[in-house]
């Protein structure tokens, strides 16, 4: 009967290529739903993951660019300067502010070397790390040296480097995170405290150039602190027997080479 009826014939095969095309377009939109589901996912995963870095890397205090104090010195900008820079004898110092050995250094001869300074006789490079917030956790060596650095802007650096010191708290007290206390502590300095030095402490101004400071410590062969050295020769540690009266006597010496 087929044979006889050509129209019934030419209408099925119509239908089944009309069935197989619909099976193509369906298979297709089935591809396409999976590619746009796999980029969908990617696209997830790297947004995700930019994320999570973008939250690691927020408070890296040492991926803030570099900012230089006003009037720091050294050939890498890293040194905070005390004393008259045509002075003979020169000093270098490496501290960290919550440094304990650094508060006793302080405490015995903060008074000779301002002295030595005051008479023309001393030029000191002070070199702020963190050493004690690697040690114990926390970032009040990091915070207070940007306070320091901001101090050294309003041409405070010294009086306020010496308040920090006779403030010092405990090694294992990370006070001076607290940068409401480093403001109210540059409150005992004449003439430092205002909008521009409190905006310099709570923005954090001078993080990336304390990490810099403190990334030349760790390269510059020293360890500890405090690193003491007069004329690039180290005066002070174990077995110095160094007083105020044998380094004033040092000083002196050095201004007659």
């Amino acid at each position: 009967m087929s044979e006889n009826n050509p129209e019934g014939k030419r209408t099925a095969r119509e239908r089944l290529q009309a069935e197989r095309e619909r099976q193509k377009s369906k298979d297709k939109q089935r591809r396409m739903l999976v590619v746009l589901a796999a980029v969908v996912g990617v696209l997830a995963v790297v947004t995700v993951v930019g994320i999570l870095i973008g939250g690691l890397g927020g408070d890296d205090d040492d991926d803030k660019p570099v900012a230089y104090p006003k009037g720091a010195v050294g050939k890498d900008r890293l040194a905070l300067p005390a004393g008259k820079a045509d002075a003979p004898a020169d000093l270098t110092v490496y501290e960290d502010f919550r440094c304990p050995a650094c508060g006793q250094f302080e405490a015995g001869f903060s008074k000779t070397i301002n002295e030595l300074e005051e008479a023309g006789k001393l030029r000191t490079e002070y070199r702020l790390v963190k050493l004690i917030d690697g040690n114990f956790g926390g970032s009040g060596s990091l915070n207070s040296a940007n306070a320091a650095a901001c101090a050294q802007d309003a041409g405070k650096f010294v009086p306020y480097h010496d308040v920090l010191f006779a403030n010092q708290p405990q090694e294992s007290d990370d006070a001076f995170a607290d940068k409401g206390r480093l403001k109210e502590l540059a409150g005992k300095v004449d003439g430092l405290r205002g909008k521009r030095f409190d905006a310099c402490v709570d923005d954090g101004k001078y993080d990336g150039w304390v990490g810099a400071s403190d990334e030349a410590f760790g390269k510059s062969g020293h360890n500890s602190t405090p690193t003491v050295l007069l004329g690039g020769e180290n005066i002070y540690g174990q077995g110095s027997n160094l007083t105020p009266a044998s380094f004033k006597q040092l000083v002196e010496d050095a201004g007659k080479d």
